[in-house]
């Protein structure tokens, strides 16, 4: 299976599980189990709760998937320059 036939859907993470496993649901509803790919894990990304990630699933498999790349949702939405006076 080539990279070009997987599918990348971005997800929330809605609960963590042993092994650096996360349950993962998507936009459409779906809640897919996704384990953290090599280079994520290796760099030590601390995955939590309430994150949004991407997810690159199987065209055979979609039940099952891999997180590729993690955004902070709590740190995204923040406004830090909100200086009115």
């Amino acid at each position: 299976m080539a990279n070009d036939d997987s599918i990348k859907a971005e997800g929330i993470v809605i609960e963590a599980l042993p092994g650096a496993n996360f349950k993962v649901q998507l936009p459409n509803g779906y809640i897919v189990n996704a384990y953290m790919a090599g280079k994520v894990y290796k760099s030590r990304t601390r995955v939590l709760v309430g994150d949004r990630v991407t997810v690159v699933l199987s065209p055979y498999d979609l039940s099952h998937g891999r997180i590729v790349w993690r955004t902070d949702v709590r740190k995204s939405s923040a406004n830090p320059s909100n200086d009115e006076n």
